[in-house]
Formats: structure tokens, sequence, C-alpha cells
């Protein structure tokens, strides 16, 4: 029973991750297509967002599994 919990909390961790990042992808693409100028700043500030979203989702992940 607590591995099959375990399970569904790592899952919503990685679920929740993905349509994070997702979101952000699309709000990025949506600004540079908006001001192409600024598509360096736009990148950057993406890719350390999407950086500390996987990170805080790694840790959704270990902490559910270490609930075993």
């Amino acid at each position: 029973m607590t591995g099959t919990v375990a399970a569904i909390g790592a899952g919503l961790a990685v679920l929740g991750a993905g349509l994070g990042i997702g979101r952000i992808g699309g709000s990025a693409m949506d600004a540079i297509a908006r001001q192409p100028e600024a598509s360096g700043k736009i990148q950057t500030a993406m890719i350390i967002a999407a950086a500390l979203i996987e990170g805080v989702a790694l840790f959704g992940v270990v902490v559910g599994f270490l609930g075993l």
C-alpha cells in the first residue's frame, strides 16, 4: 500500500513538472513572437525556470520514493 502511494506521489510530481515546463515553453514562444529582439533574455529566463522546476520535481520524486 505504501509503495502505491509513493508511486502516485512521484507520478504527480513528474506530471506537474511536465505541465509547468510546457507552460513556460509556450509562454516563452509567445513572448519571442511578440518581441524577437528580446529572444536571448527570454530564452535564458526560460531555461533557468525550467531547470528550477526540474529540480523541484526531482526532489518530489525522491521524497515520494523515500516514503516507502
